[in-house]
């Protein structure tokens, strides 16, 4: 498997939008209030051009197969990043390079000095739950920040980075 992550390049906009985009149709999550709908998932390099903030590419054989990110959402409490726009083409799922794409997010985030991470997600991917689940994030009772996607039901919070 000739496997590249990678930082994000304006090139990359595109593809990684029909990417989010595919993934969240395939799992009947292209609702109002996602990401599906959010204007900076056409222009992701320019979003992520902010401090503290990374999106990672993930190319298998050449191809973008996906990407993952941290960024400091507008709202969350001190020293809490999120784990933002994290999907996978199907032929990379299962695979390990989901987990490797998280794993590079939070040695990112704790280089910056963030202590914990937050993501918001839906009951529909079933899967990522599994994979948050085991890297210790933790359900939530209600969202933290304000990152505008009204869309998602689930979160979640990796308490510490330690």
């Amino acid at each position: 498997m000739n496997l590249l992550i990678r930082h994000i390049q304006e090139s990359d906009n595109p593809f990684l939008s029909r990417i989010v985009k595919d993934t969240l149709a395939e799992f009947g999550a292209n609702h109002p209030g996602t990401v599906y709908y959010d204007p900076t998932t056409e222009a992701m390099y320019e979003l992520f051009q902010k401090e503290g903030a990374v999106y990672f590419v993930a190319e298998l054989e050449g191809k973008i197969v996906g990407g993952g990110g941290i960024y400091p959402t507008d709202g969350l409490p001190g020293g809490t990043c999120e784990l933002v726009k994290m999907y996978l083409l199907p032929q990379a799922r299962g695979s390990g390079i989901g987990r490797t794409l998280i794993e590079k997010c939070l040695a990112f985030a704790k280089e910056a000095g963030y202590k914990h991470v937050y993501l918001e997600t839906m009951p529909e991917l079933k899967q990522a739950l599994k994979v948050y689940a085991k890297f210790g994030f933790e359900y939530l009772k209600e969202p933290l920040g304000n990152s505008g996607h009204t869309g998602c039901s689930l979160w979640m919070l990796l308490r510490s980075l330690e």
